[in-house]
């Protein structure tokens, strides 16, 4: 071992002394208040200290009845190990498929169910359509704060990693808002700039899908630049969605204003004179949620050019054996033109190439490719009650294969907010994989129906 016998040994007090000084060093300059955690702290250690140490581990500790019922513990030294990639206890959540914490990043996020216990924004759709997954976390308790929640959604996305930092877990944090369950319908208050638009009350009758447009005429001789959209609707809501006709659609078919055109009479037969100007509409903006809030990013807006009235399309499922009141809340808040720097574009990605064998399971893809450069930033999927999955790929570039955008509920699909942009230069595009289950002994085709099927991707994104 020459080597070693060249190596000159440096006595130990001589190195506790040069640590004390190093450590007296970096004392000094980075200031008494810096704690040890913030430096280099993983994502996933920060989630240990600062989420489940003080709202799980009370109950998920070794030892406790609530330990032992779901076989979890939530402590620092088993935590992780007992959540990446484990099967949970709920015997219907590991019959969906369902882990604890998946690693698969976005494809893993409602694969996780530990997201789908703590999700504050989607407990409406936990208690009605997974009763049987049990109690909403943490138990007992107000949700966790919205910014905790981001972190974890954040972390799970990237893929739950033990020793990476995913994100600046300072300004999540810092965010201490909780999520307010809403009541069964609360009406908007008018934007304080912007447009204010009411719809119904209206009936659905029993055991019926009633879907109507209703023209809203331009306002004013101005066009408006839109940076937030606020949508209310009343229970049992479909989706609804906000067009503008194109410049070409024939004078002939320019609608009344405000009048209920219903596209199905009340025995369920299709008024084609209603449907023939559905081939004229645009995206304007729209959701499947009861309620949403969406926020163009800083210094976007979404332009409703002068002149253009908006067609309101709403849809209304009722499967009960009595009639329901719908009604529909939009806020269109606005700014002036110097606010916004740059106008969104929209995307509207639709398949209608859909066959789907009886008793059968079947993936259709779809991809479009496109000729101008594209910052998409925000997207989400429209299909129906027959989808089991929805993915959506980048097609092309150096980014080809990868996954930006998954849903597996059809009926209130998330809104994936890209920040920063999705970069799709000229040639390139986005590859739509959607899987539907249809366990009916009929062929499924495209159609307007929830009992039909539809394969939409819409979007927004920036030009140039």
């Amino acid at each position: 071992m020459p080597l070693m016998a060249q190596t000159p040994r440096i006595p130990t007090s001589r190195l506790r002394r040069t640590a004390f000084l190093l450590g007296a060093i970096i004392f000094l300059i980075t200031g008494c208040d810096q704690s040890p955690e913030s430096l280099d702290e993983s994502t996933w250690e920060t989630i240990q200290a600062k989420v489940l140490e003080p709202n799980c581990t009370g109950c998920h500790a070794a030892g406790t009845d609530f330990a032992r019922q779901s076989d979890l513990v939530l402590t620092a030294d088993v935590a992780y190990d007992q959540l990446v990639d484990v099967p949970p206890r709920n015997a219907a959540a590991k019959a969906d498929g369902l882990v604890r914490i998946s690693s698969e990043g976005l494809a893993g996020l409602d694969k996780s169910f530990l997201w789908e216990k703590i999700n504050a924004r989607e407990r409406e759709h936990f208690l009605s359509d997974h009763p049987e997954y049990g109690s909403f976390m943490p138990l007992g308790a107000p949700p966790l704060a919205n910014g905790e929640i981001e972190l974890i959604r954040r972390w799970i996305v990237a893929g739950a990693p033990r020793d990476v930092q995913v994100t600046d877990p300072e300004p999540l944090l810092a965010d201490k808002t909780r999520f307010e369950e809403a009541q069964e319908f609360i009406p908007l208050s008018a934007p304080s700039k912007g447009l204010a638009i009411r719809l119904g009350p209206f009936e659905v009758a029993p055991n019926f899908e009633r879907e109507f447009f209703y023209y809203e005429p331009a306002s004013g001789t101005q066009g408006l630049l839109v940076e937030r959209v606020e949508i209310s609707m009343r229970p049992g809501s479909h989706h609804f969605i906000l067009y503008t006709h194109a410049d070409d659609m024939p004078t002939a078919l320019q609608p009344s204003a405000h009048d209920y055109r219903d596209i199905r009479t009340p025995g369920g037969a299709l008024d084609f004179d209603v449907i023939r100007v559905m081939e004229h509409h645009i995206f304007f903006a729209g959701t499947q949620w009861p309620s949403m809030d969406y926020r163009f990013p800083p210094g976007v807006a979404l332009r409703l050019p002068a002149g253009k009235g908006l067609d309101l399309n709403s849809h209304y499922v009722n499967r009960s054996n009595d009639p329901i009141t719908g009604e529909v809340h939009v806020n269109l808040h606005t700014v002036d033109p110097g606010e916004a720097q740059r106008v969104a574009e929209v995307l509207f990605l639709n398949n209608l190439n859909i066959s789907l064998p009886p008793q059968q399971t079947t993936t259709l893809t779809r991809t479009y490719r496109f000729t101008d450069r594209r910052e998409v930033f925000m997207l989400f999927s429209h299909a129906h009650q027959h989808m089991q999955e929805f993915r959506v790929y980048v097609d092309g570039g150096t980014r080809s294969g990868e996954l930006v955008y998954i849903a597996y509920d059809w009926e209130h699909p998330p809104i994936a907010e890209i920040d920063p942009p999705l970069v799709l230069e000229p040639g390139e595009g986005l590859r739509l994989e959607a899987t539907y289950n249809n366990w009916t002994d009929r062929t499924l085709t495209f159609g307007l129906r929830s009992e039909d099927e539809m394969m939409i991707l819409f979007g927004y994104y920036l030009s140039g």
